[in-house]
């Protein structure tokens, strides 16, 4: 490895731990002063550096640019499988991840149930937005605009005897889904299945996409179901967090 190159890591890696003058970073590498001047001095022309006064240096922006850059460029799917295999594998049951784009919700992967009922479910196949779990989670999280223009358009065909049939019922759902964090769908797709849903959150914050897990009603009843709600939660944040997002504590 470059020296050069090994000494002005060791810098930035200082300096995330927050702002040094030049005698500390100096002392912290054991180089003369010079040397680290000069090293501070190209990462600073990078933006990787930022002085402050004369002699204490900070974090440039530069850094926080390419570290959300790579985010985003993240492949969402890769970086949630462990966790949503994880789920399948201790509950035994169908899961789902899903994402939204123009006006649509589209299972972008899945893990098969370990039971010998079984979802007719496919990757690549669209979710009805007005009763599936991940579409109310996605939806929910779309911008007041944008999600009223949806619904403004949206059909309601009744799946089901559970299923939601108007645009009032619909927003007061996605309400409800926004201020509990996750969402049902208590047989309103399938009159045999039922399924929880839970936010995927990118380093931003913003909704991503959306797990789920799915369970015939002949192996458990709503009761049962609810009971997943706090795993399924837990995945989903170990999801969020393999996405980039930090949950800020209250």
């Amino acid at each position: 490895m470059s020296q050069s190159v090994d000494r002005a890591l060791t810098l930035v890696e200082l300096l995330a731990e927050g702002p040094r003058t030049l005698d500390q970073l100096a002392e912290a590498v054991d180089v003369h002063k010079s040397t680290v001047l000069r090293l501070l001095r190209t990462l600073e022309a990078h933006r990787f550096v930022q002085r402050e006064g004369t002699r204490q240096y900070r974090l440039g922006t530069a850094l926080f640019d390419l570290a959300h850059r790579s985010l985003e460029d993240r492949d969402v799917r890769r970086a949630v499988e462990p966790a949503l295999r994880e789920l399948n594998e201790e509950t035994g049951h169908t899961v789902h991840l899903a994402s939204y784009e123009d006006g649509e919700v589209v299972y972008i992967d899945k893990f098969d149930s370990k039971h010998q009922v079984r979802m007719y479910s496919r990757i690549g196949k669209r979710a009805p937005l007005h009763c599936t779990a991940v579409a109310k989670v996605l939806v929910a999280a779309l911008s007041p605009a944008e999600r009223d223009g949806l619904v403004a358009h949206m059909e309601f065909p009744a799946l089901t005897a559970n299923t939601i049939t108007s645009p009032e019922a619909y927003r007061a759902e996605l309400a409800a889904v926004a201020e509990r964090g996750w969402a049902l769908d208590d047989r309103e797709h399938e009159d045999f299945i039922h399924c929880v849903a839970a936010p995927i959150r990118d380093a931003r914050g913003d909704v991503v996409a959306a797990v789920s897990v799915s369970v015939p009603v002949v192996l458990t009843g709503k009761d049962g179901l609810l009971a997943l709600v706090p795993r399924l939660r837990a995945t989903a944040a170990l999801a969020s967090a393999a996405c980039g997002w930090i949950e800020r504590k209250k």
